[in-house]
């Protein structure tokens, strides 16, 4: 397993779980410095950075990408794959293929959490599924063509009334017509919804294709009562081989986050 940490480079959601902010080469040079293997992009577009700055800058402190954030499709344009306006649906579809296609430049998957959206009043959650069912196989196939994996994220029930869980997450990945799709296990919205995370990593096993790393509390990993080491065990045994990647809040600040996390990947992973 390998070691990812977050930078976003969206000021509109600066209060969300990223550990590092707005200066790019600062933090990749930060989290290479940590040992971390590679970051974790949130940009607000797919062309908000320059591809061969970021190539240079990956050759530069030797990091990888581990997976590029689709949420500002959400967030700055109110995009979802849920709408039920067809015309917005096809927009958030067009805005994910353009960052399927920026992260594959850099054999990096696009992750949709925020973008999934939710079964709106007036709209049954049969039909909002189907919707989603529907963006995610038409992305699925793109992000396979392009060599790439598109990631699915379970959220917990207070971001969405769609699949909360990775059970259900895995019966709409066995649902869908591409083999592109894998889930994504965030530990925060796990330690909600789940009853043993442990048991529901074996058991969503090889359909897991990124996981996020963070503690009950959202903050760095040994910072809340998530127990880690059973969940360690179960990503060894699926056996996953994947980032975990820390998307959690910088608390107490960036560098003493960044510093934890990694310390907790090699207490874990090491």
């Amino acid at each position: 397993m390998k070691a990812a940490v977050t930078i976003a480079l969206v000021p509109d959601i600066k209060t969300g779980p990223w550990i590092y902010w707005h200066d790019l080469e600062t933090s990749m040079a930060k989290a290479a410095s940590l040992g971390f293997d590679a970051v974790e992009l949130f940009t607000a577009s797919p062309d908000a950075v320059a591809p061969d700055r970021l190539t240079a800058l990956g050759d530069q402190f030797g990091i990888k990408i581990a997976a590029v954030g689709t949420g500002a499709g959400k967030v700055l344009h109110g995009l979802t794959l849920t709408d039920p306006d067809a015309h917005v649906r096809s927009k958030a579809v067009a805005f994910i293929a353009d960052m399927i296609s920026f992260g594959a430049g850099f054999g990096a998957p696009a992750i949709i959490g925020s973008m999934q959206g939710n079964a709106v009043p007036g709209v049954e959650r049969e039909q909002a599924l189907a919707w989603l069912a529907d963006g995610l196989n038409i992305l699925g196939k793109q992000a396979h063509e392009q060599g790439v994996t598109l990631i699915y994220e379970p959220l917990n029930r207070y971001e969405t009334n769609l699949i909360n869980r990775l059970e259900d997450g895995v019966t709409l990945l066995k649902s869908l017509e591409t083999q592109g799709v894998k889930l994504l296990a965030d530990l925060f919205h796990m330690n909600i919804e789940e009853t043993s995370l442990a048991d529901s990593i074996r058991s969503a096993g090889s359909s897991i294709g990124h996981v996020h790393f963070a503690d009950s509390n959202r903050r760095p990993v040994g910072f809340g009562h998530t127990t880690m080491r059973e969940v360690a065990t179960a990503l060894q045994a699926i056996p996953y081989e994947g980032y975990i990647s820390a998307e959690a809040f910088p608390w107490p600040d960036p560098d003493q986050a960044a510093q934890q996390t990694i310390t907790a990947f090699k207490q874990y992973f090491g």
